[in-house]
């Protein structure tokens, strides 16, 4: 039985060989532990493969020293507006590929890397493969939300049914802090039957900036198997 981990770097394997296919394409790099996979392929790829003019564009403080780290040109969506393609994780997956992400407390730009690219695919292992979002991941929605409006927006997700829980930080005293300034609040919706009805009712609350709720928006989704296997797939219909 392959590992966690070895799952992980399967489905980033697998994605980056895709979709990593010729120079002078503009890559957006997520964040989280399975990206650093997708990055260290990346690096032998271009090396293997001789490609040039490659861009990427980081969604996190994370990424970007993955980036730098590996040698690769780093850019930004101000430069580089049109993205050919986002490789992202994601903490779970429904059948329609509508995902929850924001574990790692990236989502805002993640959101947007993936939003301007002409190409959304998520890599994850099994555990993230659900029929609806909620199934696997109990940790809540992710939602960045201005410090101003901390308690009303929480004071409205109850309101709307849900249980909202603001994000401590675990190494320093206090909430964690977004890399754009913000807090998280981690909304407990159970089993979500209509994401886009609730991702719609909470970017209506001022003060919200962002959810990590990603509706329609993969293309296609990579998912290592605890038997070693890589499975893909469309969103269904």
């Amino acid at each position: 039985m392959a590992s966690v981990e070895d799952a992980k770097k399967k489905a980033a394997v697998q994605c980056v060989n895709d979709h990593i296919v010729s120079s002078h394409q503009v890559i957006g790099i997520g964040s989280g532990s399975t990206i650093v996979f997708a990055v260290e392929r990346i690096k032998e790829k271009v090396k293997e493969d001789k490609l040039e003019g490659l861009v990427f564009i980081p969604t996190s403080f994370q990424s970007t020293q993955l980036i730098n780290q590996a040698g690769l040109k780093l850019g930004d969506v101000n430069q580089y507006p049109v993205i050919d393609v986002a490789i992202d994780g994601a903490d779970e997956v429904d059948e329609h590929l509508n995902c929850i992400k924001g574990g790692g407390g990236c989502q805002l730009q993640e959101k947007i890397v993936a939003f301007y690219a002409k190409k959304f695919v998520v890599i994850a292992d099994y555990r993230k493969d659900s029929k609806q979002l909620g199934d696997q991941w109990k940790k809540g929605v992710p939602i960045e939300v201005l410090p101003i409006a901390r308690v009303p927006v929480m004071k409205k997700i109850e309101e709307m049914g849900g249980k909202p829980t603001l994000r401590m930080a675990v190494m320093k005293a206090g909430p964690v802090i977004t890399d754009n300034g913000n807090l998280i609040v981690d909304a407990d919706f159970g089993i979500i039957k209509d994401p886009k009805s609730i991702n719609d009712k909470l970017m209506e609350l001022p003060g919200v900036v962002e959810t990590g709720l990603f509706i329609n928006m993969a293309v296609k989704a990579y998912f290592g198997q605890s038997d070693g296997s890589v499975t893909s797939r469309g969103p269904t219909k």
